[in-house]
């Protein structure tokens, strides 16, 4: 029989099962000891260098609106229990469960690799997208600094980029952001799920507070970088309530566009999202997952492009309808059109001979 996920404090998983590609699996089961057994140690955040060739990734992907993104990190401390990054770290042999958010890698190269792919002869500039899978503001970048190494060299080639996060430490930033999206070339999103703190802190364990997101809205809006708030992931039966409330609050504070996604529960993070929702919400789980389902032709997910991100359906419908009604309400239809690339130039290395014109 297997046991209930025990609470781990701080995280956002209830397990850590075995990657997928790992052969032998391990499994929880209930030997009847379990209220006799010490308390489990703390779970402590182990971070290790990354040795990338590249850090530019790039898609194909038709539902997306960029070919290519900027990843400082993978695994993401946040412990966000629906992100949709968690089954990645299945590749690295690591479980999307706890391991995601507790065994984190870091590329410490990331800026001089970046200088040197966009100093290759014949590189076409196109907005690159910073943080498309994990948050490139989680709580190591505090010290370990590699986004904004990344955003420094973007500064100094005049690259046009977008970035998104739901940490506050973005606005340590603001000196890079509001120059460069004054210039046209930057834009910051802003990740806002719940107003409703305890959701928030439940959901989204290492994140910043609700208020803290609103204030980074705010500051990079007064700085001069254009903000987009993305109410995302929807989770109906949950969060999908507080559509309007979020976007009139970030109206607020200066956002200028807004977004939504729906939930997600691609692989391993179905299992994970309904764990959670055991624990933390058990008078809603089956409502939520009805919900769900009732979006996603009876799954939890449904994959294909262009229905991955709004699901299906009336449900789906009624929530592309509010949100499109919110936006216009409060003003949210800014940012038509793309990025400068027009100003871009590799700048010169020392001992460069300097141009005649």
């Amino acid at each position: 029989m297997s046991p209930t996920p025990p609470l781990v404090k701080g995280r956002g998983a209830r397990s850590n099962a075995t990657s997928r590609f790992i052969t032998a699996q391990k499994e929880a089961f209930d030997d009847g000891w379990t209220l006799e057994d010490p308390e489990p140690a703390q779970l402590t955040t182990v971070v290790l260098p990354d040795k990338a060739k590249t850090i530019i990734t790039r898609n194909n992907s038709p539902d997306i609106g960029f070919d290519r993104s900027i990843n400082p990190y993978r695994g993401c401390e946040h412990g966000c229990v629906y992100c949709f990054a968690r089954p990645a770290h299945a590749y690295l042999g690591l479980s999307p469960g706890l391991d995601f958010e507790s065994r984190l890698f870091f590329k410490p190269e990331a800026a001089q690799l970046l200088t040197a792919e966009l100093s290759k002869k014949g590189y076409v500039p196109k907005s690159i997208q910073v943080g498309a899978d994990t948050d490139p503001y989680q709580p190591l970048e505090r010290k370990l600094r590699v986004t904004r190494q990344v955003l420094e060299v973007l500064q100094a080639f005049r690259h046009p980029f977008s970035i998104i996060t739901k940490s506050n430490l973005i606005t340590r930033d603001a000196d890079i952001l509001g120059e460069m999206g004054r210039a046209g070339l930057a834009r910051a999103a802003i990740s806002i799920t719940s107003l409703d703190r305890k959701i928030a802190r439940s959901m989204e364990p290492r994140a910043a507070t609700p208020q803290r997101r609103l204030d980074a809205v705010r500051q990079l809006s007064q700085a001069g970088c254009p903000v987009t708030v993305m109410f995302a992931p929807v989770v109906p039966g949950l969060t999908d309530h507080e559509l309007e409330a979020v976007l009139e609050a970030s109206a607020e504070a200066g956002a200028t566009s807004a977004g939504y996604v729906m939930l997600r529960l691609p692989l391993e993070i179905a299992e994970l999202f309904q764990e959670w929702l055991a624990t933390d919400h058990p008078d809603r789980a089956a409502r939520v997952m009805s919900l769900v389902r009732q979006m996603r032709r009876g799954k939890a997910y449904t994959s294909e492009w262009g229905v991955r991100g709004r699901g299906e359906g009336p449900l789906a419908d009624l929530v592309s309808a509010r949100f499109k009604a919110a936006r216009k309400r409060y003003g949210l239809e800014g940012m038509r059109g793309g990025l400068d690339v027009e100003q871009f130039r590799v700048p010169p290395k020392a001992g460069d001979q300097m141009s005649l014109f």
